[in-house]
């Protein structure tokens, strides 16, 4: 879509209806959303989003990549700024034929931790790729630890620190080799 199409029925075209649903990167999926493109125009991929796959993204060369983002900043009202961390790390596979997996397990072999750093909502600008960190992690050392969900600490170490934006394929491909 272009978002020139218009609904019929009523007056109104599918741009306006993004402006409605995806407005505000604040929120947590549309956050989550943002983080997959992101790293997806990185890694050059040219595929789109997939609700159900197994990994959120695919480099041109086959790499899975799950994408999991957090934000110090939300859409709601904040007493201070929230506390980062990850879950959902291990997820059941489905697929049309067989429904979901019996297990849970690392589904992809390279996750990336994107954490936007703004804590000032005067400042917040979530599409500029200065304002986000990237952590890249390979699947056996996740594996290792079986846990579901990490703090930003804890990916901070396993991770060996953040990567720019423009290093980040780079550090997919090379966390991938191992």
């Amino acid at each position: 879509m272009t978002g020139s199409e218009p609904f019929v029925g009523i007056d109104g075209t599918v741009t306006d209806f993004w402006r409605f649903a995806m407005s505000d990167f604040r929120t947590n999926n549309l956050r989550g959303y943002l983080a997959e493109y992101l790293v997806a125009r990185a890694v050059e991929s040219k595929q789109s989003r997939v609700e159900w796959d197994s990994h959120d993204v695919i480099t041109p060369d086959g790499i899975t990549i799950e994408v999991k983002s957090s934000a110090y900043l939300q859409a709601w009202a904040q007493r201070g700024l929230s506390t980062i961390t990850f879950s959902g790390l291990r997820g059941k596979k489905w697929t049309p034929e067989a429904n979901y997996a019996a297990d849970q397990t690392y589904n992809a072999e390279v996750y990336v931790f994107c954490v936007n750093t703004a804590t000032d909502h005067a400042t917040y600008n979530p599409i500029d790729v200065s304002q986000w960190d990237f952590y890249v992690i390979a699947k056996s050392t996740l594996s290792a630890l079986g846990q579901k969900s990490l703090s930003l600490s804890r990916v901070r170490t396993l991770s060996g620190g953040a990567v720019a934006f423009a290093d980040l394929a780079a550090a997919v491909r090379s966390t991938a080799k191992h």
